[in-house]
């Protein structure tokens, strides 16, 4: 029969890549990254490529199908607050929607949601101690009724080690930085300050459960913060991923000391910097606000700057002061400047002002 035409109904594909390859299993289009995790799990689904030769009943079955109406069947009944995973993310969350959708058929019955959507939540996590980076198994419970997320560091105990308000909380799968490929960083404000905790979990749908349960319990908590918003409207604020992170050099705020790599988390508008990137606390904080509040980023450092070894500067300013920093190569300076002036370019939100005041006020 020879190729067969992808341009029939895939505007609904898998992550909204270019889709070459084809489930046969499934009769729907799918991109070539895609099509990998679904080759994994050949009980659900055989893939070919487009560019193969097809024979008429491969095409009917296809044709006869399609992506919208797979999706219309496979994800019937998808939580509002469930993450919908895009080809820029971890492979574990894209394995596991493909899995949750068409190996569980979670979305075509709720009763399977309930790991995620029953508003409570309790297990084992492996969690990175915060002085001597060995994981160890710690109890964690997630109580939307308690409006938080607590561990524990003994089994039996009746004290947490650590309340996270659901208010403040975040997590974000970060594979290679924590060296596992269920890796997620977990981060909350304690006394307006970042707080990372660092944890895996060996079974990959625990995982991706645990993560959407707390955009469940983030989800919940907004519904009732903003009761006039939408739907659409609260759920890029369930979680987000950090805009930028990576190792830079930085000097005091005098300018005279020798600058020091540090690692940077951009953070929305807080760029953190730690020793090491797996730290619990970050050394330092800096506000980025926009540039109607009178905040720049440049290319370069101050004529006068001495004591740095990399040579790619950049220089943030404030309203308050001048911070430099150094990249190591011109394109992390260039993606680094791109990612602050997104940040400036965008007008601040009225309870960013109060994060701004916080931060002028710190000693």
């Amino acid at each position: 029969q020879g190729p067969v035409s992808s341009s029939k109904d895939t505007t609904i594909i898998e992550c909204g890549q270019q889709p070459d390859w084809a489930s046969l299993t499934l009769g729907v289009f799918i991109c070539q990254a895609c099509s990998l995790l679904h080759r994994s799990i050949p009980h659900i689904s055989q893939v070919k490529s487009v560019q193969d030769t097809w024979d008429a009943s491969q095409v009917e079955l296809v044709a006869a199908v399609g992506n919208s109406a797979a999706r219309a069947k496979y994800e019937q009944k998808v939580p509002a607050f469930y993450y919908r995973p895009t080809h820029t993310d971890c492979k574990l969350l894209r394995e596991q929607w493909i899995r949750a959708k068409y190996e569980r058929n979670e979305f075509e019955f709720i009763e399977k949601q309930e790991p995620y959507s029953a508003g409570y939540r309790e297990g084992f996590l492996w969690k990175r101690g915060r002085d001597n980076g060995q994981f160890l198994s710690r109890k964690f419970i997630l109580s939307e009724r308690e409006g938080a997320l607590k561990y524990f560091n003994k089994q039996d105990a009746r004290d947490p080690k650590a309340v996270m308000k659901i208010e403040t909380l975040n997590a974000t799968f970060q594979p290679a930085k924590i060296g596992n490929p269920c890796g997620l960083q977990i981060t909350y404000l304690k006394d307006n300050s970042t707080r990372n905790i660092f944890v895996y979990h060996s079974d990959a749908k625990e995982m991706v459960d645990w993560f959407n349960a707390i955009r469940a319990a983030r989800f919940h908590y907004l519904q009732v913060a903003f009761p006039g918003a939408s739907d659409e409207e609260l759920v890029p604020k369930l979680t987000r991923n950090f805009m930028k992170e990576g190792f830079m050099e930085k000097t005091g705020p005098k300018h005279t000391e020798g600058f020091k790599k540090r690692w940077f988390t951009m953070d929305d508008r807080r760029l953190m910097y730690f020793k090491d990137p797996l730290d619990a606390y970050a050394l330092g904080e800096v506000f980025i606000g926009s540039k109607e509040n009178s905040y720049t980023v440049l290319s370069g450092l101050p004529p006068s700057t001495q004591g740095y070894h990399w040579n790619h500067g950049i220089t943030i300013v404030t309203p308050d002061r001048k911070f430099l920093f150094a990249c190591e190569t011109e394109a992390e300076q260039r993606d680094w400047i791109a990612a602050f002036q997104r940040v400036i370019n965008r007008p601040m939100r009225p309870q960013e002002y109060a994060v701004e005041a916080h931060f002028k006020h710190k000693p």
